[in-house]
């Protein structure tokens, strides 16, 4: 009997889930470690230098790694092998040029952006040593994105979990030298971790393209001139680029302008950035968590559309953009259930902090239309729509920042919380409205919506009732109690999903 067909999208979508899961699984205890050992405010200023370095990164490698995926996917599918090795070494050459200069830069000016730009003049060593990881973080990048355009997510997963683990080993190495030294934890202890797990990712994913290089398939002829195939890319890789930094300049100024108008809203300075860093580093991190399977699903998926769309097959793109939109949707009911029946529980049971719960249960609101966007804006991209994501991004960003100057003085962090709520509501039905127009595909608003929704009703019931009778009843740790609770409430989900028919026994076997 012949072995079932593994469709690359659901395979690289696993690999990748996997390494996700545990990579956030292992964030979970990094920032629960974090928030005892530099306290919240120390969190704050970690979460603060973010919007400078996600603005570095935006610069030097975002258009580039999706043009790497998109050209050498179209290269593969043509059977053409060395014109992708040209369009990867031209792209890197070019993003490793740049961002060389971006770090240097940034290392230099440390203290002016800290001062004026960040308003908190301890961000300068942070900044000083996150700019040593920017070339790094570009090596890797590109190498991930040239194995994503081949559908083979094994070494983007591995080096993710392995920078992942070198960050939390490399931080905790150097809490016990503070501890030794008697010195007092700071921030840099997370910088430091970012750098240390940059740099073993980099090394093992240059280790890995250079064996996979010495293929034949790779040398033979004919070979294709480096300067052609990187006019091609940074040509293409340009409105990406400008698309990308405009809006991550956006999301900068948003992050840098919040901690200042929660002092008009009065609280201190120090107040400020502990509501900051218990929003960004607490309460989002939990959000985000089943992101870590559509972030998976939506990288495999532009190189799989890219490549569909060169082959002219529109009946499977229109196929993965159903099946996209029906689970996104079944994982983000899902997920909404969970963190507002126990959000506030997971607040305080995992962090010790009421606050975070709250934002917690505010925000599980997000879920189904968070999960959605990512994927279905990685199909307008695979598309090469890309002016359209840029579009629908900066108007959510724009309704967010508008929150952020107007709102919070008055309502503090909720009406931030309000702003992120109403922006993904415009971004979703933009994103919906603008891959209808591109993709003819077929919406089930009953099966998808209503029957996830009714579902989701039965399984919080049976979970909270559960966790409410262990809690009263047994002396079993919070914690514990909590998990299991999920647990119930996850299997009681997935079975009334089979038995509506929804979720196959099929599917969850390809899982």
């Amino acid at each position: 009997m012949s072995k079932p067909s593994r469709h690359p999208l659901i395979t690289g979508a696993a690999i990748l889930t996997m390494a996700g899961i545990i990579t956030r699984f292992i964030g979970f205890f990094y920032k629960i470690f974090l928030s005892h050992t530099i306290g919240a405010e120390g969190l704050g200023i970690y979460q603060l230098v973010f919007p400078v370095y996600s603005l570095c990164f935006a610069l030097v490698v975002s258009g580039i790694q999706t043009g790497i995926s998109r050209c050498c996917a179209a290269a593969f599918a043509e059977k053409n092998p060395p014109k992708s090795r040209a369009y990867f070494l031209s792209g890197l050459i070019f993003s490793l040029g740049l961002s060389c200069i971006t770090a240097f830069l940034l290392y230099q000016y440390a203290g002016p952006i800290s001062t004026f730009l960040l308003s908190e003049k301890r961000c300068e060593p942070l900044l000083r040593l996150i700019s040593f990881s920017i070339p790094l973080g570009t090596l890797h990048t590109c190498i991930s994105a040239w194995y994503f355009s081949r559908n083979r997510t094994g070494i983007p997963a591995f080096s993710q979990l392995l920078e992942q683990l070198v960050r939390v080993i490399s931080s905790y190495i150097l809490y016990l030298i503070f501890l030794e030294k008697r010195w007092e934890p700071s921030p840099i202890l997370a910088a430091a971790g970012i750098l240390a797990g940059e740099m073993s990712s980099a090394l093992f994913s240059a280790i890995c393209i250079l064996f996979h290089f010495q293929d034949k398939e790779y040398n033979n002829s004919p070979q294709y001139s480096l300067i052609i195939c990187g006019k091609e890319l940074v040509c293409l890789s340009l409105p990406l680029t400008a698309n990308r930094l405009l809006l991550t300049i956006l999301q900068s100024t948003e992050s840098i302008l919040i901690p200042g108008k929660l002092e008009h809203s009065g609280l201190t300075a120090s107040q400020s950035l502990s509501i900051y860093g218990i929003l960004t580093g607490m309460a989002l991190p939990f959000i985000l968590f089943p992101s870590a399977i559509t972030n998976s699903v939506s990288t495999v998926l532009l190189p799989v559309i890219s490549g569909e769309q060169a082959l002219g097959n529109d009946k499977k793109i229109q196929e993965a953009t159903e099946n996209t939109i029906k689970y996104c949707l079944l994982l983000g009911i899902f997920a909404t259930g969970i963190f507002f029946f126990f959000g506030k529980s997971l607040g305080t049971l995992v962090y010790g902090n009421e606050d975070a719960g709250t934002f917690i249960r505010t925000l599980s609101f997000l879920c189904p239309f968070l999960y959605l966007t990512g994927t279905l804006s990685s199909i307008l991209n695979g598309l090469g729509h890309t002016g359209l994501c840029f579009l629908q991004n900066a108007i959510g960003l724009a309704i967010r920042i508008l929150f952020v100057m107007i709102c919070i003085p008055r309502y503090g962090i909720t009406g931030y919380l309000w702003g992120i709520l109403i922006s993904q509501l415009v971004i979703t039905t933009l994103n919906l409205y603008f891959v209808h127009s591109k993709v003819n595909f077929s919406l089930d608003p009953f099966s998808w919506i209503i029957v996830p929704a009714a579902s989701l009703i039965i399984s919080c019931a049976a979970a909270t009732a559960l966790f409410r009778i262990l809690s009263h009843l047994t002396s079993i740790p919070g914690l514990i109690t909590l998990l299991g609770a999920m647990v119930v409430c996850a299997v009681v989900y997935m079975g009334c999903l089979v038995i509506t028919g929804l979720c196959k026994f099929r599917f969850i076997e390809k899982l």
